[in-house]
């Protein structure tokens, strides 16, 4: 009669030390590096629409300044996401129709904060929300009919917020090596007429804290908004190769 009794508690300790804790938070933080180019064209005011297109080779010579911070809180099926981007970008316009040569500069912020569903252990499905506040300002030496140029600046400030959609595609939990693949697309007129976001990433966790992923982030936005010299379009693709560090708590 004893020995079932200890047997029994012996048991019943081995499956309490067995059983996941339900609602055990886990939170990851990761600071990154973003290398970005600038492909699209900005308009400001009434002066000509400057179009930038920046290959390869310009990809490291564009951000002056940049701050990322990616953090993610998980249990069970949900994670709740905050990414913040700050990027100083410049980029020489393309010489066309009336600019002769230029420059374009643009202050990003943004702010995502973003729910996910696990549908399975490798799917996940949710909603977001990003607010963007771009500082875009042009100086263009413009053609002048019969000979020369002139020089036409103006820098202006919008700020504005785009619903999302998000699917993510990711590695089981507990591995090491790690991947994810993250699609977004929203903006549907409320703020952007087009916004999307396409991150892909793979790297290796050494251990339960800490982790190094890189990969490839596209952020497209198609935004326009008053007429004359209040008009603001900013339709411009920023990508470029990302390297995040993650810790794991």
């Amino acid at each position: 009669m004893l020995s079932i009794l200890i047997s029994g508690n012996l048991m019943a300790q081995d499956n309490n030390a067995v059983v996941p804790q339900k609602n055990k938070w886990s939170f990851l933080v990761e600071p990154y590096m973003m290398f970005p180019s600038m492909n699209g064209s900005v308009g400001l005011g009434d002066l000509p629409d400057a179009t930038i297109d920046a290959g390869s080779n310009d990809i490291f010579g564009n951000l002056k300044m940049g701050f990322m911070l990616n953090a993610e809180a998980t249990t069970g099926k949900w994670t709740i996401g905050s990414d913040v981007l700050y990027m100083n970008l410049a980029q020489g316009v393309d010489p066309r129709n009336l600019i002769n040569s230029g420059e374009i500069t643009a202050k990003q912020i943004g702010w995502e904060v973003s729910g996910l569903y696990c549908v399975t252990p490798w799917l996940e499905l949710g909603i977001g929300g990003l607010l963007n506040s771009i500082n875009s300002g042009v100086d263009l030496n413009v053609n002048v009919i019969g000979g020369g140029t002139t020089t036409k600046s103006k820098s202006m400030t919008e700020t504005w917020f785009d619903p999302m959609l998000i699917a993510r595609v990711k590695s089981k939990p507990g591995e090491k090596f790690i991947y994810q693949f993250r699609g977004e697309i929203g903006g549907f007129g409320v703020g952007s007429d087009l916004a999307w976001q396409i991150q892909t990433y793979a790297g290796y966790q050494f251990s339960k804290l800490f982790q190094i992923t890189g990969g490839y982030r596209i952020i497209s936005l198609d935004y326009e908004t008053g007429t004359g010299q209040n008009r603001f379009m900013y339709n411009v693709d920023t990508s470029g190769p990302v390297l995040r560090f993650g810790f794991n708590f």
